[in-house]
């Protein structure tokens, strides 16, 4: 049997577990495409939640069309970006 000992309780918040300063800027950039995919989720979940009507099927194109645009941001952002980090 598997039992979690003091030291893997002590190791599981070590400060190398922690995201880099790197890691952190990525998750930054990406923060309007993945709150755009959130939010599509959400519309996709209430249109599924009752009968089909217009205002689901818009409020779920809606969100589509934002997640493509916020999608088309970033890479665009990411492809401007010098292969290395090297400006």
């Amino acid at each position: 049997m598997n039992e979690i000992t003091v030291l893997d309780a002590v190791t599981a918040f070590a400060d190398w577990m922690e995201p880099t300063d790197a890691e952190l800027s990525a998750i930054e950039s990406e923060l309007p495409l993945i709150l755009a995919d959130v939010d599509l989720v959400d519309a996709q979940i209430t249109a599924m939640d009752h009968a089909p009507n217009d205002v689901d099927a818009r409020r779920v194109r809606r969100a589509l069309a934002r997640v493509l645009a916020e999608r088309a941001k970033l890479t665009n952002r990411t492809a401007m970006v010098p292969a290395g980090g090297a400006a």
